[in-house]
């Protein structure tokens, strides 16, 4: 027996002591579902842009189309809403200004009254061409 006890008194110097390990998996793991939300969720921001900018109202269009189709025989109705929907491209220019308003100056006989007489001719020519001069 002490030849085992004199084996234990030999000091080792080839066995390091026992070192704290850093673990960084857990980090890794953690960014890397982070940054996957990130990334999904600019990905659906910007698919939910796109498809919103493809459905988009274009209300010079709707109204360009609601006057082109105005029944100019039932003339009060007509008068409100040229003087409605036109008023969308007033702004356009100052010939479109100019007009528009000539046109809403001539419509006013026609609005207000329970019962209105048929559009005059130069008032249906005057509004043709106010039609003519639309950009969409």
């Amino acid at each position: 027996m002490k030849q085992l006890e004199k084996t234990y008194d030999i000091p080792l110097h080839d066995i390091k002591t026992i070192v704290e390990v850093q673990e960084y998996s857990m980090y890794y793991l953690l960014s890397i579902i982070t940054l996957s939300i990130i990334v999904i969720g600019v990905l659906a921001y910007l698919l939910y842009k796109f498809i919103q900018k493809r459905n988009i109202y274009n209300q010079r269009k709707e109204h360009y189309k609601l006057l082109s189709s105005i029944d100019l025989s039932d003339t009060k109705k007509a008068a409100y809403a040229l003087s409605l929907y036109g008023y969308t491209f007033a702004k356009d220019g100052e010939r479109q200004t100019g007009m528009y308003q000539n046109i809403s100056a001539r419509l006013e006989q026609y609005k207000y009254k329970k019962d209105v007489e048929k559009f005059d001719e130069e008032t249906l020519g005057y509004i043709e061409l106010y039609k003519g001069m639309i950009d969409v």
